[in-house]
């Protein structure tokens, strides 16, 4: 996992923290700059600069940065002052936002000390806002470079930090991280083989149970689409389980993610500009075992099955083949007349594997749809549900969490699309709408009564550039959220 800085609480006052920089937060007010206390006490050491570089264009909106050099005034070699908009409007979003976009202005300083925290009457939310954008931010994946760089930030001290909100912003962080680093790996260093290996450390580390369904398995228990869409591959196809059991849990959930750690597009092939970043089609099932490797970390009280279908989708003379029929695993079938629509042929098999323990919730995370990212660009994620409560849930563990999603429907006149005449579906149907029709399909995989929500994150998944506390490539998108709604249901 790509090294994640030290989080260390130090006592306050800001300007005595001995560091390479000191990042304090300054709010857009009427009349000039609002400075904050900790703030407020730098700039009086430097004789009132910092209040009068609003009279050189610095303005305090959210996510300026500018820097300054100290002179020895203050015990920091530099002050980085970060606008946070007005503080009226400023919320734990708009500083974890502020704090991403401050620390990459920083990327070469060893030691910095963060005081964007103060000012804020919840605390607490304000330092799990900062230190989740620093640590995040901060992030850099280049270990295949032939001089890979080291991480220059090692430290990062927390101005009059709390230890419990601390902690838990850095294990969601490292979460994050850890996502970050399974999708960024190259496709054959990330095989399904390898996947299951990656998964099998996280439960030895976290206390999971793990099993691994591999191909003999899926064929003999029925598992037709995860082994058609792995069957053009010399890689096998494979289904790992995994369980968080604690002692007098009350409730059961299931999570289940989509692993095709490589998508050629099959017979319905893709340009080799398509092809490019298709080493992220696994972002899901990457998304959900980042997830687990934190629930044993926070000790919840629920029990949490993880369900990740992965498969490479190539091309080879025993490849699936537009025309073939599929027979998932619990019978029902699909005629596939697109083999590039092999994300949901793998989830299919694992939501109907996932219902059969009856659990009270199942939320899947795929990579699934090119028209989620037409319709929603690609800092939103698509949140499609069958149960009003669940959607209200998980919007709220999102805004919680500082990832953004939007309510989509699920039209069943659309699915009239996907009809076939030899199967009980097609894999495909209209080109337009496909985001909603690929979630009616993933809808029929249930047993009756299950809520079941899904989010697409073909759109925020990945980054094509440095945004926030957002970084290039692979997001770790609803990691966070996935962990704020955990959190939020043992707490019912």
């Amino acid at each position: 996992m790509a090294q994640t800085p030290q989080v260390i609480a130090v006592p306050g006052p800001g300007q005595a923290a001995a560091c390479d920089a000191l990042l304090i937060g300054a709010f857009r007010g009427d009349e000039g700059l609002d400075l904050p206390p900790a703030a407020a006490a730098v700039d009086a050491a430097l004789d009132g600069y910092l209040g009068r570089l609003s009279e050189h264009g610095f303005a305090g909106k959210a996510g300026e940065v500018v820097v300054v050099p100290t002179l020895g005034k203050v015990a920091a070699a530099s002050v980085a002052l970060v606008g946070l908009g007005s503080a009226s409007e400023t919320t734990p979003h708009t500083l974890r936002t502020a704090a991403g976009n401050a620390i990459r202005k920083l990327a070469d300083q060893t030691e910095v000390a963060s005081a964007l925290h103060d000012g804020f009457d919840r605390r607490d939310e304000a330092i799990e806002a900062s230190v989740e954008g620093l640590l995040l931010g901060s992030y850099r994946f280049d270990g295949y470079r032939s001089d890979p760089r080291p991480q220059p930030l090692q430290r990062l001290l927390l101005v009059d930090g709390s230890e419990t909100p601390m902690a838990a912003a850095t294990a969601r962080a490292e979460a994050t991280i850890f996502a970050r680093d399974l999708i960024n790996e190259p496709p054959s260093a990330l095989t399904p083989t390898i996947f299951a290996r990656r998964a099998r450390e996280v439960a030895d580390v976290a206390g999971l149970g793990c099993e691994v369904l591999e191909l003999d398995a899926l064929e003999e228990r029925g598992f037709g689409g995860i082994v058609a869409v792995g069957s053009g591959s010399a890689e096998p196809p494979c289904l790992i389980v995994l369980h968080h059991v604690p002692s007098g849990a009350s409730q059961e959930i299931a999570l289940v993610g989509k692993g095709i750690t490589f998508d050629s597009g099959g017979y319905a092939i893709k340009t080799w500009q398509g092809m490019e970043t298709m080493k992220t089609d696994m972002g899901g099932a990457a998304t959900v075992l980042a997830a687990m490797s934190n629930i044993a970390q926070g000790r919840l009280p629920l029990k949490v099955t993880a369900y990740l279908a992965c498969a490479e989708n190539l091309i080879s003379g025993t490849a699936m083949k537009p025309g073939d029929v599929v027979r998932h695993y619990g019978g029902r079938t699909t005629e596939v007349n697109n083999t590039d629509a092999e994300g949901r042929l793998v989830l299919a098999d694992a939501l109907a594997f996932a219902s059969e323990a009856a659990p009270d919730v199942i939320v899947d995370v795929a990579t699934l749809t090119g028209t989620i990212h037409l319709a929603l660009g690609n800092r939103l994620a698509g949140l499609f549900s069958n149960d009003d409560s669940l959607r209200d849930e998980i919007e709220k563990a999102a805004e919680r969490a500082g990832e953004r999603l939007w309510r989509m429907p699920i039209i069943d006149e659309y699915g009239k699309t996907m009809e076939s005449q030899v199967a009980d579906s097609k894999n495909t149907g209209s080109r337009y709408g496909g985001a909603l029709i690929a979630a009616w399909y993933l809808r029929n995989f249930l047993a009756p009564g299950i809520s079941w929500a899904h989010l697409d994150i073909a759109g925020c998944g990945r980054a094509e550039s440095d945004y926030d506390e957002v970084t290039k490539g692979g997001t770790g998108a609803m990691v966070r959220t996935l962990i704020r709604w955990l959190e939020m249901r043992a707490q019912r």
